[in-house]
């Protein structure tokens, strides 16, 4: 597999090795889009070496102002025969050419060159910028320099040059400031130029001094443990990039006030390299799920998801439980929490009229208050027959299992209701919270077909040219492998089949997997550019089912909050302001895939 090297810190390269250009400029005025540069000068050195200095004046093509002059010793007179910034900066930005550039407030600095590449036509290069003032300000405290200007600075770090606004001038008393500042954070283990750039007193002593847990580890994607000093796992995480992630714990790239507490007590980074991203997500998820990390959030909630059933008693009526039995009862979810889980079974009672007592009914003389507003026909009484009472049970099953049309038809009429009577926050509740049912339902009608497959094989193409190919057995990740760039993926294919994980038929007491794993396995096999290779089963989606009402219904949603400028989330106390942007209207045709396709 070809690395990709996208900082300084996956090259590898120390301060000793960096080449720094240290600019200065001297400029007509303070706005880079009004104001000329009239002078710029730099020095280029490379591990306390000097390589080389550039300097010119520059005609700004306007007249200098006086303060200005009296400040810089630059006058109209000096600049009449210099070059202008069209061949000024080319040639500056040559001389400057794969170094990191360093200038003291470098927002000021960089901003007029900059301003004056976009004015001339000529291209950015993009060059990575260290402003010394910024890592003076964590570094310098006022005991011993009054203030961080460049003057002050110079003298604390006996700088050979005076500053007197020339611009070589004070370029070169910038390098003997920058050279001061890179010994400061050297004795603090500072020893890169990722680790320079990120550089802030909030990181503690404690966190640079173990950076070196991330030397060992490798550049590649996968997932990272961190442990203690008795071997027990603090954190899980995955990335692309192994160590390039670890090393970010131990910068100022890290602002989360709980992983400083984690990294304190770390002794150990273990690395657990994986073949692709998917790979890595989906063993982030089961060894956050086995040794429940403190400094996990999810392990403290990662199998508390919650179903909405529909029992199979003889007057059936809903009911949040936490697993899914073997039984005849039909079951939607999962939710994350017991209020979404709520919200759906209000969303059915608001449509479908279902009995919503909990008791055994027992042929009461008097019917509940549900039953005089119409939203109940009273089987507890006797006023409804079973019979009667089980098509409004089979309303709600269609609703469950494969059907949601009729239960829309009906929302629309109860928010029509709603409407008319200007119960506007009314009806926004009620259709928030049929949201919350159909996207139940999706799930459920979307991961069952994925767990009752023996086998789904599909294949993505990976960055490298290859193939990225994924076994899933009954919802769980079996394996998965690369095939490279040129060879015959069908032959990994076979092999991926033979040594992949056997995974058992799921049972109410023993599923195969984490539902956040299958729910993972489904997003990357939804995913735009992956491929079905082969299908051991059947794999359906209902085309009137609960996920093309959700995908009509969402935009819809979306579309009301950005106009009344708030969220109508149930409950009301979990409400948040500002809008939501709508997301794109899709249609969820019937799915059944069962050819062989090759990738």
């Amino acid at each position: 597999m070809q690395a990709i090297q996208s900082t300084f810190d996956d090259l590898g390269t120390s301060l000793a090795d960096v080449t720094f250009v240290v600019v200065d400029l001297e400029t007509t005025g303070g706005a880079p889009a009004e104001c000329g540069i009239t002078e710029i000068g730099a020095v280029k050195v490379r591990g306390g070496e000097h390589l080389g200095e550039f300097q010119t004046l520059v005609d700004p093509g306007e007249p200098i102002p006086a303060f200005i002059s009296v400040l810089t010793g630059i006058t109209d007179g000096m600049v009449r025969d210099a070059p202008r910034i069209e061949t000024a900066l080319p040639a500056f930005l040559e001389f400057a050419a794969g170094s990191v550039l360093v200038a003291h407030n470098a927002g000021f600095d960089i901003g007029f060159l900059k301003a004056a590449a976009a004015r001339t036509g000529t291209a950015w290069p993009g060059f990575a910028v260290l402003d010394t003032l910024q890592l003076a300000r964590q570094l310098v405290v006022r005991d011993e320099a009054p203030n961080h200007r460049l003057g002050s600075l110079a003298q604390v770090f006996g700088a050979t040059t005076t500053p007197d606004h020339r611009a070589l001038h004070d370029a070169r008393a910038t390098v003997d400031v920058l050279h001061g500042l890179i010994e400061r954070v050297g004795n603090l283990g500072v020893r890169t130029l990722e680790e320079l750039a990120s550089y802030s007193s909030r990181v503690t002593p404690t966190q640079r001094r173990k950076r070196f847990l991330a030397d060992p580890l490798p550049h590649a994607p996968g997932v990272y443990l961190f442990k203690d000093g008795n071997g027990r796992v603090l954190y899980v995480g995955t990335s692309r990039d192994i160590r390039t992630r670890v090393r970010s714990y131990f910068t100022a790239s890290e602002q989360r006030s709980r992983m400083a507490e984690m990294v304190r007590l770390a002794q150990a980074v273990h690395p657990v390299v994986c073949q692709t991203p998917l790979e890595a997500q989906v063993r982030e998820l089961r060894l956050i799920d086995e040794h429940k990390p403190r400094f996990n959030r999810r392990s403290k909630d990662g199998r508390k998801t919650m179903w909405v059933k529909l029992t199979s008693e003889r007057f059936p009526r809903l009911s949040i439980v936490k697993q899914v039995r073997d039984d005849d009862a039909h079951y939607i979810g999962p939710f994350r929490s017991r209020l979404t889980a709520q919200s759906a079974i209000d969303a059915v009672h608001e449509v479908v009229p279902l009995r919503q007592c909990t008791g055994r009914l027992s042929g009461r003389s008097s019917a509940c208050a549900l039953a005089d507003m119409g939203r109940c026909g009273a089987p507890c009484t006797g006023a409804q027959s079973e019979g009667d009472y089980a098509i409004v049970v089979a309303d709600c099953a269609a609703i469950f299992s494969g059907n949601a049309r009729p239960g829309s038809d009906l929302l629309r009429a109860r928010l029509e209701e709603l409407a008319s009577a200007e119960r506007f926050e009314d009806a926004a509740r009620v259709r928030d919270r049929f949201l919350q049912l159909v996207r139940g339902a999706a799930r459920a009608q979307r991961l069952a077909p994925l767990t009752r497959s023996p086998e789904i094989v599909a294949a993505r193409r990976a960055d490298h040219g290859g193939w990225e190919l994924v076994s899933i057995r009954h919802g769980r990740l079996a394996g998965t492998t690369v095939s490279p760039r040129g060879a015959d993926p069908m032959v990994y294919v076979r092999t991926l089949q033979a040594t992949a994980e056997v995974v058992a038929p799921p049972t109410p007491d023993r599923p195969s997997a984490l539902v956040e794993e299958t729910e993972l396995l489904l997003r990357w096999l939804e995913a735009p550019g992956v491929r079905i290779v082969e299908l051991d089963g059947t794999w359906t989606c209902p085309v009137g089912g609960a996920g093309a009402v959700r995908h009509e219904l969402e935009p819809a949603v979306a579309a009301a909050r950005d106009v009344v400028g708030f969220d109508h989330d149930v409950p009301a106390a979990g409400r948040r302001p500002g809008p939501r942007p709508a997301g794109p209207r899709r249609t969820e045709p019937a799915v059944v895939a069962t050819a062989k396709v090759s990738p």
